[in-house]
Order: C-alpha cells, then sequence, then structure tokens
C-alpha cells in the first residue's frame, strides 16, 4: 500500500498526465507500480499516452524514485489520500477523474469518507441577493439538524453562507479549495476557516502553499459534486462555477435541486435554467428533506461497536490517519500538551485503537 502510494504522488506529477490519463493507466496495468516499470510500448497501448507523453515519462523515470518522492513530499504535506488509501472518500471513487492525490486538514469522518453519512453540496453566486443568503442559511442549519453533512467551497457568498449555517446548527462541514489547505481564499474567511478545521474538514488536490489561481477552481467544482449524492445550486446566474458544478453532478449521476428565484433577478436565472433542463425544484425545507431521504446510500457493513471515548480520547483519536504519524504532528493537531497527547495516546493503544511504531510514529488500527 505504501509503495502504491508512492507511484500515485509521482505519476500525478508528470506533466500532461492528469486524473483520467491515471485512471486509464491505473485501469491498464493494474497498479500504477507496474506501469511505472512498463516498456514504453505498452504505454502506447493506453488511450492519451502520445509521443509528448511518453517522452515526459522517460524523463521522468530517469529522475524520480517514487519512494523518495513520498518523502520529500511528507515534509510539507503530512495528511493527504490517494485512492489507493482505504480511507479515500468513496464517492470520489465512481467519478471519471478523482484526484490522484487528496489533501486535508480538520477533523475526518471515516463514516463520511466510507458513504455512510450522507452529504450534500451548496453552491451558488458569490454575490447573493438577501433572499439567497437567507435560504442558503435555512437550508445548510436544516441539513446539519438532520445528521447532513454540508460540503461547499470557501467562496464569497453562497458558500459562506451555507458553512456559516452549518456550523451554527453544530453540524460538519467540508470545505473543497481551490489553494493548498493551508492557504485561504478568500483572505477574509479566515475566521471561518478556523471554524471549519476545529468542526470539520478541509480539503484540496493541490499541495501546500498552492496560491489560488483561476484555472483551479473549475476543477475544484467537479470535487465538491463528486464527494455528494446531491448539489444544491441556491442562487446563480447565468454565467456562474456553480453551474459548472451541476454540469459535474448531472455528469457523475448526482442529483440537482435548485432554489427556484424570480425573473426579475438576474442572479436567479442560472437557476431557473437548471430547472428547465430538469433540475428538482426546492420548494421547503421539510420537501427537501423528503427528496434527499429518496437518494441511495452506501449500506454500511456490520461493524463491531467502537468504544465510546472521552471528548479528549476522540480528538486525539480523529487526528491520526490510518498512515504513521509522527507525535509532534499530533501534538499540533489536537493543540494539547505533549503530555496530555502522550497519556491519551497510551489509552488508545491500550483500547487497540492505535499502533505505536518505531521513531515515536503512531496509526490509526
Amino acid at each position: 500500500m505504501l509503495a502504491e502510494r508512492a507511484y500515485w504522488l509521482t505519476w500525478s506529477q508528470i506533466t500532461g498526465i492528469g486524473p483520467v490519463l491515471l485512471q486509464r493507466l491505473q485501469q491498464h496495468f493494474g497498479t500504477l507500480a507496474a506501469a511505472w516499470q512498463a516498456p514504453e510500448n505498452e504505454l502506447q497501448q493506453v488511450e492519451g499516452f502520445g509521443v509528448q507523453t511518453i517522452a515526459a515519462v522517460r524523463v521522468a523515470r530517469s529522475q524520480l524514485q517514487p519512494e523518495q518522492v513520498l518523502c520529500e513530499h511528507q515534509k510539507q504535506n503530512q495528511h493527504f489520500w490517494t485512492p489507493v488509501d482505504t480511507d479515500y472518500p468513496r464517492l470520489l471513487l465512481e467519478i471519471p477523474s478523482p484526484p490522484p492525490v487528496l489533501y486535508y486538514r480538520g477533523a475526518v469522518d471515516l463514516q463520511e469518507n466510507l458513504g455512510y453519512k450522507p452529504l450534500v453540496s451548496i453552491v451558488g453566486t458569490r454575490n447573493p441577493s438577501d433572499y439567497g443568503k437567507r435560504w442558503t442559511r435555512k437550508i445548510s442549519a436544516t441539513l446539519a439538524k438532520n445528521g447532513f453533512t454540508v460540503v461547499s467551497g470557501l467562496a464569497d457568498g453562497i458558500d459562506t453562507e451555507a458553512h456559516h449555517g452549518c456550523l451554527a446548527a453544530g453540524g460538519r462541514t467540508i470545505a473543497v479549495l481551490g489553494t493548498g489547505v493551508d492557504v485561504v481564499y478568500p483572505a477574509r474567511n479566515q475566521d471561518l476557516y478556523q471554524q471549519i478545521l476545529n468542526q470539520g474538514l478541509v480539503v484540496s488536490e493541490y499541495p501546500a502553499k498552492t496560491p489560488p489561481e483561476r484555472a483551479h477552481f473549475p476543477r475544484r467544482n467537479r470535487i465538491i459534486a463528486g464527494l455528494t449524492r446531491a448539489v444544491l445550486v441556491l442562487e446563480a446566474p447565468i454565467r456562474s462555477g456553480a453551474l459548472i458544478t451541476a454540469h459535474f453532478a448531472n455528469e457523475f449521476c448526482r442529483d440537482v435541486y435548485v432554489l427556484p428565484g424570480s425573473l426579475d433577478n438576474p442572479r436567479s436565472l442560472g437557476c431557473l435554467e437548471l430547472l428547465r433542463k430538469g433540475a428538482e425544484v426546492i420548494l421547503s425545507e421539510e420537501q427537501l428533506l423528503e427528496m434527499l431521504g429518496t437518494i441511495p446510500q452506501i449500506d454500511a457493513t456490520p461493524t463491531v461497536a467502537a468504544p465510546e471515548l472521552a471528548p479528549e480520547l476522540e480528538k486525539v483519536l480523529q487526528a491520526i490517519a490510518t498512515e504513521a504519524m509522527p507525535f509532534d504532528s499530533i501534538v499540533q493537531q489536537t493543540g494539547y500538551s505533549a503530555s496530555n497527547v502522550s497519556s491519551a495516546l497510551l489509552q488508545l493503544e491500550l483500547a487497540g485503537l492505535v499502533t505505536q511504531l518505531p521513531g515515536m510514529r503512531y496509526q490509526r488500527c
């Protein structure tokens, strides 16, 4: 597993090879490790691998050692998943372009990743009306109170209102960024970002310190659509990134729900166009919950009930990934003192939930 993670990371760094090509490569060879050793004439059998791409692979093979790439990358990016990791969000594996590397910060909920806890995306204009803001907060709060995790993009406008509404209701929210997970954009959402880290998760396919770039955000929208079974467009003009998300949702066989608006409001014209194309209309919070209840869910496999943990122990456990983590990183993630973390880790080890590895490293069992 560790070796295959290294190959997903290394292949993703080769110019001209994106998520779709990586999927084809993995399907053709079975593993990306096998693809790395494959002769060039076999690579040419994979659709999309032309002369320029093969040349880029030849250069990469001569310069990169996957294990070393992984080791160096982890120094700046401690927390990330690849499609071979058991914690990788299962719904993203259903789309044709899953991120080969998905970085994260915050509190991981494995029930979300495995598809057992329902997630709903909310998107819309960066310049909403009072009507759009009010209904976004109402709907996100209602979803949170009924056990849904709200996914959005941390952008101005509808995204911001969706995150705030969910957090205010005590729910979990996931922000999908078009920057590195350590870069807040827009900067005025710094406080909101910190709240999400404490009460949810931040994810991105871009490594640490990646600044905002225009091309990143349409790509980011496919992750917002892919993470969930349903996308809610709550206010959007004809030209809106929210409509790109809705397009991806249709492509990925996700349901699209739309808040109706006035013909006199340009911010609603994109929503009305989606309704014309067959999206479901949101007429009330109760009606929305009823419709969402009909969405097929992944059936959870029977599991042994986990022991109830004290809040301090639960926070330490949530900070630990399935891959090995150094002790200092766990201290940083939790914000607890080193002595408190050490005590919690000992208790988690005794409970069979955490394993200690050489070099003061820990991983979840």
